[in-house]
């Protein structure tokens, strides 16, 4: 039985589960990912810095966070996003788009990652991006990728 979890321990930013559940269901019905068990954590910018310094070693706030709890390749796909409310506000802010658009943009980068896409070298960032850009015209957005 595939399972999709949400906790937002905040109160910046309203979550919209069901939206969100949805967006989970389309990048993974699009990576031919059948089974899965997802949780996806909308968290401040303390929580999320405090996450980055400890299993990243950067120390800032940060966008999203991915965390495999499946092996590649294997037959259900497990994992947790931690969403950056706080950055994607300041985010959409700047870049002039709503705050739901920017962490749409945000699980569906984190959920690639969980599929096994990479973005440390130009042209697996590339292919990447082209797969955001993808799923943000699939759930009828806008191309807000940079």
């Amino acid at each position: 039985m595939n399972r999709i979890s949400i906790a937002t321990p905040q109160e910046i930013v309203p979550i919209d589960r069901a939206y969100m559940r949805q967006i989970v269901r389309t990048v993974l019905a699009g990576e031919d990912v059948a089974e899965y068990e997802i949780s996806l954590a909308f968290v401040d910018n303390p929580t999320i810095h405090r996450l980055n310094v400890r299993y990243l070693q950067h120390d800032e706030p940060t966008d999203v966070l991915s965390f495999p709890f499946s092996e590649p390749k294997a037959s259900k796909l497990a994992g947790e996003l931690v969403l950056g409310v706080e950055i994607a506000a300041q985010q959409a802010a700047t870049r002039g788009h709503d705050v739901q658009t920017e962490l749409t943009l945000y699980v569906i980068h984190g959920l690639l990652h969980l599929c096994g896409y990479d973005d440390h070298e130009d042209a697996d960032r590339a292919a990447m991006r082209r797969r955001e850009r993808y799923y943000l015209q699939q759930v009828g957005l806008p191309d807000i990728t940079e």
